[in-house]
């Protein structure tokens, strides 16, 4: 596990400058604190920062094949390398380390960027070949691993994270509107697009080739048509989920540093951990975190789930006292990030780092056998798909504007009257989403996002599904959307932060795609989600209190928070001066947001939690970075406030 970095310009071009390259190294270093390696010849600089866990000793990055023409920097792991390297071997191929990464360099020298296809695993590599003067990006499937990139004075820059790029091109850092809209719509940036205009995310799935001055973007991998296999019988299926999970689990235990797992305590999770104690020939470490509140925490399911399987077991309360977490996540945030399990999910890394570098987790489950609420919920709904389209947009156009602001059930009104699809993207929305309300933002941003409509992609991820049925459609969208622009990038953000790695079985590609074939009734079968999972659990001995309860999340109990222990501080931040006058909200609306919260009149946690954040994101991401030195004065602008006050 690394970060990787680097600059590649034309051929013929100035030369890198290597203290540039190794100053965008030193951006990432919490991202690899046990090795850095640096190689820059004429316009092509590739940098590295080492997380070591497989070849320790020899896996020194950048790696190198035979005679020196193809070079690369690898963040991830294949988990599938042995086999690869084997057939490498017998093809000829001569290897100077044990390493997964050189298994890339000879493989894309027999096959060229189609390499990306035969791996299994997480990865963000770049790859420069010096016969073609080509460089290849590429990102794993459903992005694990992030994988940023810009153009900038005819050069390609690439980082593992933002903040390298912004270490020497600080013209980089004007804000993107469109990419706010989407952060205030969802609590988060969908790729390809982040907060700045001229930096893009690679998506998962593609390869980026620059080559002669051009940059070519290509897909190589997608979902396959979901519902296309029937199993034979339910203890078939169970048999073959089992036994492809349990590979899934079990390739992904190589290591040569210690591992352990996340355990929240709901079926995912209990699941691998079930699965890590059958393949391990020792002691499962399984870490968790726990709330006061009990209507939030699922610690005591955790522990029931650890008893059972034998592990060695550990635990960590999160207290309210979260002032000083949330100003160290926030000067990280490289942009705007609403998602406030980050802090349970940050705590439970650094708990899990103190005694292992690699941990397993249950990510993915949701996604792959339809595990949220809302699916259930947009099902009821389409009671009411008998409602013509022109009522609806009368409804909307002339009718919704009057509702009183207070009228309970006028979000719920306007829902309704949306098609099938539009119904579900605004169910999963906060602040703006296709018109319904955008009276918290001032005249200014607005008129700087008029012509955009935010979550077009989505759209485009609904109609363009592998699918006509409704429940795969929806999690065809979310896994391309809030899968892995949400949950992997917390994930992945907040392990590096403390330098940990996390591995997802449930999202290995075949596993993913097997999934996907099944028919939705495997997924969410009378009313109950993840029919499978459950089962499986079931079949696995995981107690029956971890499988059979209503599902809480990894989230914060921010209700209690903001009237009680944060009411006095975090709370205050959004009615400063500095805040209002930032010029994207209107100063009155955000005033009664936080007075509506305060007297109990309508609960507002997570709109608040998105405001303070993007406010934080602000003052201790863009502000730091705009007295950087390699920043100038004017690099810290939005289109509409300065961000370094």
């Amino acid at each position: 596990m690394c970060g990787i970095a680097g600059i590649v310009g034309p051929p013929g071009t100035d030369d890198v400058d290597p203290k540039k390259v190794r100053r965008m190294c030193h951006a990432i270093v919490h991202r690899g604190p046990d090795d850095e390696g640096v190689y820059v010849h004429g316009p092509v600089g590739l940098g590295m920062r080492r997380l070591s866990i497989i070849d320790i000793a020899g896996g020194h990055q950048p790696i190198h094949n035979e005679d020196r023409s193809i070079w690369i920097v690898f963040n991830g792991e294949i988990y599938n390398f042995p086999e690869l390297r084997e057939r490498l071997i017998k093809r000829g191929h001569q290897f100077y380390t044990d390493s997964d990464t050189e298994v890339i360099v000879h493989l894309y020298e027999d096959t060229g960027a189609d390499c990306v296809r035969q791996l299994r695993g997480m990865f963000a590599f770049a790859l420069y070949d010096f016969r073609r003067e080509s460089l290849l990006l590429a990102r794993d499937r459903l992005g694990k691993k992030p994988l940023h990139y810009a153009l900038c004075h005819g050069q390609v820059l690439f980082a593992s994270e933002i903040k390298a790029l912004l270490a020497v091109e600080a013209d980089l850092m004007k804000v993107d509107p469109a990419a706010l809209l989407d952060y205030f719509s969802v609590g988060y940036i969908p790729d390809p697009k982040t907060a700045f205009a001229s930096i893009a995310k690679l998506p998962p799935g593609h390869t980026l080739e620059f080559h002669g001055g051009q940059v070519y973007i290509r897909p190589y991998w997608d979902l396959p048509v979901y519902g296309s296999k029937e199993p034979r019988s339910e203890e078939a299926c169970l048999e073959e989920v089992e036994e492809r999970l349990f590979e899934a689990v079990r390739i992904r235990l190589v290591s040569e540093v210690p591992l352990g797992a996340l355990l929240s305590g709901g079926v995912d999770s209990s699941i691998v951990v079930a699965l890590m104690a059958r393949a391990s020939g020792a002691r499962v470490k399984t870490f968790s975190i726990g709330f006061k509140e009990t209507d939030f925490s699922e610690a005591a399911h955790a522990r029931s789930v650890a008893e059972k399987f034998g592990t060695e077991h550990h635990e960590f309360i999160v207290q309210p006292e979260l002032t000083e977490t949330i100003e160290i996540l926030t000067a990280n945030m490289e942009e705007p990030f609403g998602d406030s399990s980050m802090v349970p999910t940050y705590h439970v890394c650094r708990m899990a780092r103190q005694q292992v570098t690699v941990a397993l987790s249950g990510d993915g489950g949701d996604e792959l056998f339809a595990g949220y609420d809302r699916y259930l919920v947009h099902l009821n709904r389409q009671r009411y798909e008998w409602i013509p389209s022109w009522a609806g947009r009368f409804f909307r156009n002339h009718l919704y504007p009057w509702v009183p602001k207070a009228a309970y059930g006028r979000r719920l009104l306007f829902n309704l009257s949306l098609n099938a699809r539009d119904r579900y993207i605004d169910s999963i929305s906060f602040l703006p989403p296709l018109g319904r309300e955008r009276s918290l933002f001032s005249a200014d941003f607005l008129s700087a996002v008029e012509p955009l409509h935010p979550l077009e992609d989505f759209r485009r991820y609904f109609d363009e599904a592998p699918t006509q049925d409704r429940i795969s459609r929806l999690l065809y969208l979310d896994t391309k959307t809030y899968l892995t622009a949400d949950v992997l990038a917390k994930v992945d953000r907040m392990s590096m932060l403390n330098s940990l790695e996390v591995r997802c079985p449930l999202l290995d590609h075949e596993f993913v795609e097997w999934t996907a074939q099944l028919g939705s009734r495997w997924k969410l079968q009378l009313g109950e989600s993840k029919y499978l999972l459950r089962r499986l659990a079931e079949r696995l001995g995981v107690p029956a209190t971890a499988i059979h309860r209503p599902k809480q999340g990894f989230a914060m109990p921010l209700t209690h928070w903001w009237r009680d222990q944060l009411k006095d501080g975090m709370l205050g931040i959004l009615l400063e001066p500095k805040t209002l006058e930032r010029g994207y909200f209107d100063p009155k609306a955000v005033r009664q947001l936080v007075e509506e919260h305060l007297s109990g009149r309508r609960s507002r946690p997570s709109d608040i939690w998105l405001l303070l954040m993007f406010e934080l994101w602000h003052r201790n991401f863009l502000a730091a970075a705009s007295r950087a030195p390699s920043a100038d004065s004017q690099a810290s602008q939005s289109p509409l406030a300065t961000a370094g006050r």
